[in-house]
């Protein structure tokens, strides 16, 4: 973080001593919410539910957010690692089956070493690295050994609209690099007994009018392996800029819900490339 190129927006600022790049966050973790979730993919949820932990702050900062009251603001408790590392032992305690970091990636340093104390502490269920997908390969080869479950979005496969919705016109790029480094650190999802506790698992969220490139997202993940796991959510709705008087002509395309048929055959698409889906 001095200077900051955690993520492929090598902002550069100084963060350490106080300034502040795209993202918004300071050097230290904000804590916007933290509990069991149960509105997580089964397998995270299990029978505690995903013991969560919404960062504030987010380096990509989607202009449809469904979370922008979050990501667009830094809002919450400032912690350091030695607190967040009790706050997620504290989380076990109360039954939950992981730690699901939820954004982290601009906080990546306080939170490894929130991991190391945890453990230290006796933490011993999964950690979960719930991301965008805009990653730098050299900020996650840290993490290797410290994350048990990779979580990210691929959203975009074309530069356009990754330029458009998140002003990252490298995104398509950094994240097919970012998922191979994830597979190579925790390979194809494991469950066992109905919860995940290992292994990577992918998000692409249906957008509307998107099929052609949620195909392009599902092919690679294919590639990636036959047997990669992937939730195609169709929970898009308008928020954030998009719901704006503005903002629903200058994103007119996306001001509506991807119809029940276009989240339906991407699934079917999932399906049809071996993927195993995830609901």
């Amino acid at each position: 973080m001095r200077p900051c190129t955690l993520c492929p927006r090598n902002c550069r600022v100084d963060r350490a001593a106080g300034e502040r790049g795209f993202c918004g966050a300071p050097a230290e973790p904000v804590v916007a919410s933290a509990g069991p979730h149960f509105g997580e993919e089964p397998c995270l949820v299990g029978r505690g539910g995903s013991g969560t932990i919404f960062l504030a702050g987010c380096n990509l900062r989607c202009v449809f957010c469904q979370n922008f009251d979050i990501s667009h603001s830094i809002v919450g408790e400032r912690m350091d690692a030695s607190a967040v590392a009790r706050l997620m032992v504290a989380l076990e305690a109360r039954g939950c089956e992981n730690v699901n970091f939820v954004t982290p990636t601009h906080v990546a340093p306080a939170l490894a070493e929130a991991v190391l104390e945890a453990r230290g502490g006796g933490l011993r269920v999964p950690v979960v690295w719930n991301c965008g997908g805009y990653e730098s390969v050299e900020a996650l080869r840290p993490l290797e050994g410290l994350v048990e479950i990779y979580m990210p979005d691929f959203k975009f496969a074309r530069r356009e609209s990754a330029e458009r919705y998140c002003g990252a016109p490298d995104y398509p790029e950094r994240a097919r690099e970012a998922l191979g480094e994830m597979h190579r650190q925790v390979g194809d999802l494991r469950v066992e007994d109905g919860v995940a506790r290992r292994g990577l698992l992918v998000r692409h969220l249906v957008m509307p009018g998107g099929l052609e490139e949620a195909r392009e997202v599902l092919e690679f993940l294919a590639s990636l392996s036959p047997r990669t796991s992937v939730n195609v959510m169709g929970q898009y709705r308008p928020e954030g800029l998009v719901l704006r008087p503005e903002g629903r002509s200058e994103w007119a395309a996306i001001a509506r819900r991807p119809t029940p048929d276009e989240v339906a055959e991407a699934r079917r698409l999932a399906a049809g490339l071996g993927l195993r889906v995830v609901e």
